[in-house]
């Protein structure tokens, strides 16, 4: 089997968790701090720092620092489209 299979079928693995898709949602509409995405998603902090760990593993999220805030966002245009095309394809009738 090609490893970037394995990396392909441990990255959709991400996508497998509720908490972690809300999270992305929530930073598909914006860019946000944990104490953000803590009152968006009603989630304790230690829980939503645990999921963006999980999902900056995969670089499916990425941070900047400005002061003492960290704010997160999508990676890149390719989890823009992975996120829209599930969406897409679960809606479709």
């Amino acid at each position: 089997m090609h490893s970037y299979l394995l990396e392909v079928s441990e990255t959709y693995k991400i996508f497998g968790d509720l908490t972690r898709l809300k999270i992305l949602q929530a930073l598909y509409q914006r860019e946000l701090c944990v104490c953000d995405l803590t009152a968006v998603l009603e989630a304790n902090q230690s829980t939503i720092s645990h999921q963006l760990r999980i999902l900056r593993s995969k670089n499916l999220v990425k941070f900047r620092k400005e002061g003492k805030m960290v704010y997160y966002s999508l990676a890149d245009e390719h989890v823009v489209k992975i996120i829209e095309m599930g969406i897409e394809h679960v809606t479709e009738k």
